[in-house]
């Protein structure tokens, strides 16, 4: 029904082939690629099942090693081998654990979509809706101006002046020259006397010393 309905997912998807083994517990369910020739791996499952994002994860490295040998196998395909694939699981319900993973990798990108199979009267068919999807922002493009050329205005040339013949001016007086004044002649420094010596204190007349007494002998 997925193949059939293969346009539902996404528009430009081409099959490729289907139901490859990649080991003994995982197998690739469908192998597309886009309108630009980027392999899409699909992963399917009829209940919720949290080990199909491991044998998702598998089979994303199982065609990014041998998307070169694919290429040459399907040439009738356009596949771009410089592109690494993408990844899109399908199941009718994802756990919260699941979701978190899928938010928080990195280096891959993986799709969720929930399916559901619906019947209304003699009408049946699938309802796919997609539960997170990766949207690729690119970035805005800077605008650029033309420049405004510059026009170069013509540069006047300047008429010659004609020469107009000196006015008279009237003789300036001569200046008298006044005398300068003599500088003044310095005073001759006088010398100052020494200072007096200080006089000379008298002297104390000595003290006459009083005989001595001769010690008579009996």
């Amino acid at each position: 029904m997925i193949i059939n309905e293969i346009n539902l997912i996404e528009k430009g998807l081409t099959v490729i082939c289907s139901n490859v083994p990649v080991n003994e517990k995982t197998t690739l369910d469908i192998l597309c690629h886009d309108s630009n020739g980027q392999l899409v791996i699909l992963q399917l499952n009829v209940e919720e099942d949290d080990a199909m994002l491991l044998q998702g994860i598998q089979s994303f490295d199982y065609v990014d090693k041998f998307k070169s040998f694919l290429k040459a196998t399907y040439n009738k395909h356009k596949i771009d081998d410089k592109e690494k694939p993408r990844l899109i699981l399908i199941a009718p319900s994802f756990s919260d654990a699941v979701r978190r993973a899928v938010e928080s990798m990195k280096g891959i990108r993986i799709d969720l979509y929930e399916w559901e199979y619906l019947k209304l009267g003699d009408h049946k068919g699938l309802r796919l809706q997609p539960i997170f999807t990766w949207k690729l922002v690119e970035k805005p493009k800077e605008e650029k101006f033309p420049e405004k050329k510059r026009e170069l205005k013509p540069v006047k040339k300047k008429e010659p002046e004609e020469e107009k013949p000196p006015s008279p001016q009237s003789p300036e007086p001569e200046k008298k020259e006044e005398p300068k004044p003599e500088p003044p002649k310095p005073e001759p420094v006088k010398e100052t006397p020494p200072p007096p010596s200080p006089p000379k204190m008298p002297e104390k007349p000595k003290e006459e010393e009083p005989p001595k007494r001769k010690l008579k002998l009996f």
